[in-house]
């Protein structure tokens, strides 16, 4: 089992922060894909393992940067233990990790961007579809809303607020994967794939 502790002690207490969850019939019940979402707080990987975790018995490899988690952890427990996979390493460092786990029916996740400073939508990065396209696998969207209330900015103690999840409909880009792969593309389609998270949390997406 995966992390059999945490599904009986954090994951319960970090559902308290959630009213409500909608689309979890679009989770995939096998195969690898991605997961990504709009990154409003700290509380946003916590809130999304909570739920997919204990479902489908399977980490969820995360790309981060080394900050407060791999500080106050250390390597051995957030890298080999939570399965993170560090962004400071090296960008294409890390996406080939993320594609070889990918390879082994894992599960990576990687948000649209760096974490909103006021919980507006930020201009995607183009990580997400990149993966996609090199590790042949779909994306899952999810929106978050309301985790910038919970906890915003560098604020470590969360708020007695609830947050919402609304999982989308699997995004699949087969019919790019023999095609030319150029920056335009790739900032197409993560626009594309912005508006789905747009749809996903009710927020204009201004770029």
């Amino acid at each position: 089992m995966v992390y059999p502790i945490l599904k009986k002690t954090l994951f319960p207490l970090v559902r308290l922060f959630l009213k409500e969850i909608k689309g979890m019939e679009n989770i995939p019940k096998n195969g690898p894909f991605i997961i990504t979402s709009n990154h409003e707080s700290y509380m946003d990987p916590f809130l999304i393992d909570s739920i997919i975790i204990p479902m489908l018995n399977k980490k969820i490899h995360f790309l981060v940067n080394k900050g407060r988690f791999w500080n106050f952890f250390g390597y051995k427990i957030a890298k080999d233990w939570a399965g993170c996979v560090p962004l400071d390493d090296g960008k294409e460092k890390a996406l080939e990790e993320l594609s070889s786990l990918l390879k082994k029916k894992e599960i990576a996740g990687i948000f649209t961007s760096l974490r909103s400073l006021d919980g507006s939508l930020r201009r995607g990065k183009t990580g997400v579809v990149r993966l996609a396209l090199k590790a042949h696998v779909p994306i899952l969207p999810i929106g978050i809303i309301g985790a910038f209330e919970i906890a915003p900015g560098n604020k470590l103690m969360p708020k007695l607020k609830r947050a919402k999840l609304n999982i989308g409909k699997l995004v699949y880009l087969n019919k790019y994967y023999k095609k030319n792969i150029n920056s335009n593309l790739l900032r197409k389609l993560t626009d594309d794939l912005m508006e789905v998270i747009s749809e996903l949390t009710a927020k204009p997406y201004n770029y």
